[in-house]
This record gives C-alpha cells, sequence and structure tokens, in this order.
C-alpha cells in the first residue's frame, strides 16, 4: 500500500468525500477495521482542506424551516420522521470522519473513539435505510437540511469547540428526543422502527460520553475549567 493509503488522515478525508452512501458506510467500517489491526500510521501530512462532505446527488437540500411538518398517522408522513433520522446519521458518518481528519496530533485514544462513532453512525444508517425500504422508500426522497455539518464548519478551528458543540450539545439533544419519538411510533404499532432506534439511543450515548472525554482532556491541556469553557 502506498503511504496515503496507510495514513488514516488521508483515509479518513478520501471516505469523508465519497458521496454514495453505501461506500461511505463500508469505507467507515473498513478504516475501523484497519486502526484496529494496525495498520494506519498517524504522521500528519499535508492536505486540501475539505468545505463541503460528500454526499448523495439526490439529496435537495432546503432551509430547515422550509422542511414540511408531517403526523406520523399516515405511512408517507411516518417515512418522512424515519428520513429525517436516516440524514442526521449519515451526517454523524461525516462529522465523525471529519473529526478524525481534521484534528492532528492528538492521542491515539481520540482517532480510536471518533473511528468507533464514524462506524455505529453508518450501522445506524444502514438500519434506517433499510427501514425505510421496507416502507417503499429510500433516502432522497424527502428533502434534507444541512445544519449538522454547518455546525462542523463553524467548529473546523478548534477541536474543544467541536467536542462542545457537536457531540456535548448536538447529540446530547438527540438523547434528550429520541425516547418521546420512540413513544410516537409505539403508539403506531412501528416497533420495528422503535428497535432501530433503541440501537441508536445507546450508542449515542456512548458518543456523548467520546465528546465530554476529549472535552476534558483538552480543557485540563489549556488549563481551563469545564464548564465555564463550555458556556463559553
Amino acid at each position: 500500500m502506498s503511504a496515503i493509503a496507510n495514513n488514516l488522515f488521508a483515509r479518513a478525508r478520501a471516505a469523508l468525500l465519497l458521496t454514495d452512501a453505501e461506500a461511505k458506510c463500508q469505507a467507515a467500517n473498513a478504516l475501523r477495521q484497519d486502526w484496529q489491526a494496525g495498520k494506519l500510521d498517524l504522521v500528519p501530512i499535508e492536505l486540501a482542506d475539505v468545505a463541503e462532505a460528500g454526499r448523495p446527488e439526490q439529496t435537495r437540500q432546503v432551509q430547515p424551516r422550509h422542511l414540511a411538518k408531517r403526523g406520523i398517522q399516515s405511512p408517507e408522513g411516518r417515512a418522512a420522521l424515519i428520513h429525517a433520522i436516516t440524514h442526521i446519521e449519515f451526517s454523524a458518518i461525516n462529522l465523525a470522519l471529519d473529526a478524525v481528519f481534521r484534528f492532528r496530533q492528538l492521542p491515539s485514544d481520540y482517532y480510536a473513539d471518533w473511528l468507533q462513532v464514524a462506524a455505529e453512525e453508518a450501522e445506524h444508517f444502514s438500519l434506517l435505510r433499510q427501514r425505510l425500504r421496507e416502507l417503499g422508500y429510500d433516502y432522497g426522497d424527502f428533502p434534507v437540511h444541512l445544519g449538522l455539518w454547518q455546525a462542523a464548519m463553524a467548529t473546523r478551528a478548534d477541536p474543544l469547540a467541536r467536542m462542545a458543540l457537536v457531540p456535548r450539545l448536538l447529540e446530547a439533544r438527540g438523547l434528550d428526543v429520541t425516547p418521546g419519538m420512540m413513544e410516537r411510533l409505539r403508539q403506531v404499532k412501528d416497533e420495528a422502527t422503535v428497535a432501530i432506534l433503541q440501537v441508536i439511543l445507546r450508542d449515542e450515548i456512548g458518543h456523548v460520553a467520546a465528546g465530554t472525554r476529549w472535552f476534558h482532556y483538552l480543557c485540563q491541556e489549556r488549563g481551563l475549567e469545564p464548564e465555564a469553557a463550555y458556556f463559553d
């Protein structure tokens, strides 16, 4: 393999740029497996920046306020909700890969954590996409917004800000709202989707914990008091 193919940051960047959703999931899983097998190095080589993460061309992007509100009593409304969660999980793959690619010269355990997150987000996306297909839809059938990637770009200069805003705020909010979504889906007897959300809820607790762990690590490195730094 070439030096680029052996380099964690180059591989993460290549996966981040992939536009095919299935290929991105496969790349996230391969990255984690190759890391666990000791095949990747942490040499901080020069790489071009990434301003736009790869995503399927068929996804229609709109501002969040332009997303239609649909009740989940109708099959289309339920599919729209599942599609929105599917898009969050796809975006989360990109955010985890970006956290690996962008922030270099951190401890190796940091990369182990975010490669695990990327692989788990890929699993979540795949489970939800399969559920959409069972309902007669697919990823890209409803509009999406890019709020999560915008959060990545807003924190691109500082891993401390990234850990605060993405896992500790946005993903933590997801933990807060997921039980309510599960209850709404139980009311329409969609136990298959509830089972997927149970997997996601379990894993996202670990993702928020990883964000907290590295937020505290970076605060300690900089001599910052964590609670004050978080609210700053």
